[in-house]
């Protein structure tokens, strides 16, 4: 027996996103790693602990919380990206190899879906390549935003025959809008480069109590959306926002 990790997606902030099999992991787990990003985004590890609460048979489970390190917000995007990455790296080997038993069963409770702008799996990767401490771990899909996005707006996600883009600000900027899209880490309303007549499909908080939701024209929402946006930015402290883009 060696250690085991967990990694499992845990929807898009509604519990009832929660999954049979992700149900079944949370029962198998014994210590729970979340990363504390300080107070502001205090009730992202309440609702990891609501999860457990609500669906762990028999409590005997507990939670390790680790603290995040800063990611560089000047210089190359990239490099500011591994160097963090390598950070966590070493606080999470350090956390596994000792708040985790030699055959202990630990997780991580991903937001949305590990596969989707996560980077999870890139260190858990990382940490076996450097063998500082031996485990296996596994992958329990969860709904993502964009599946909440549409539903939320009850639409299809591609048009008629069409590819979909998933994308972020960043590269939106860069590259220009062409067909339909979804954007995601986008802090500057990136969408306002679009032209007017593009259809847009906005959604933050998706899946809980503070939801928001905006559909139509960059023209007609644009600036609405982007108002929205700073005020629950300065009332939460933090936001986390999905949007649809469709090119006219």
């Amino acid at each position: 027996m060696s250690r085991h990790i967990h990694v499992i997606g845990i929807g898009a902030g509604d519990p009832d996103h929660v999954t049979v099999q992700a149900i079944e992991a949370l029962n198998d787990t014994q210590v729970f790693f979340a990363m504390d990003k300080g107070e502001a985004k205090s009730d992202l590890i309440a609702l990891r602990r609501e999860i457990c609460t609500r669906f762990i048979r028999e409590p005997g489970y507990r939670f390790v919380e680790l603290p995040d390190p800063k990611r560089a917000s000047e210089g190359d995007y990239r490099e500011a990206v591994a160097d963090w990455h390598a950070e966590r790296t070493t606080i999470w080997a350090q956390a596994i190899a000792t708040e985790l038993g030699p055959d202990g069963v630990g997780a991580f409770l991903a937001w949305g879906d590990p596969s989707l702008y996560d980077s999870t799996l890139r260190i858990l990767d990382a940490i076996s390549k450097q063998a500082a401490v031996e485990f296996t771990y596994d992958v329990i899909a969860g709904i993502t935003a964009v599946q909440a996005l549409t539903a939320r707006h009850r639409i299809p996600l591609n048009d008629v025959g069409e590819p979909v883009l998933i994308t972020t600000g960043r590269q939106l900027r860069r590259h220009g809008l062409s067909g339909s899209a979804v954007v995601m880490l986008d802090a500057d309303c990136t969408f306002a480069i679009c032209p007017a007549d593009t259809r847009i499909w906005w959604g933050a908080y998706l899946g809980t109590d503070d939801e928001l939701l905006v559909a139509g024209t960059v023209g007609e929402v644009g600036a609405r959306i982007a108002a929205l946006r700073s005020q629950a930015r300065q009332r939460h402290g933090w936001i986390m926002d999905t949007y649809l883009l469709r090119a006219p």
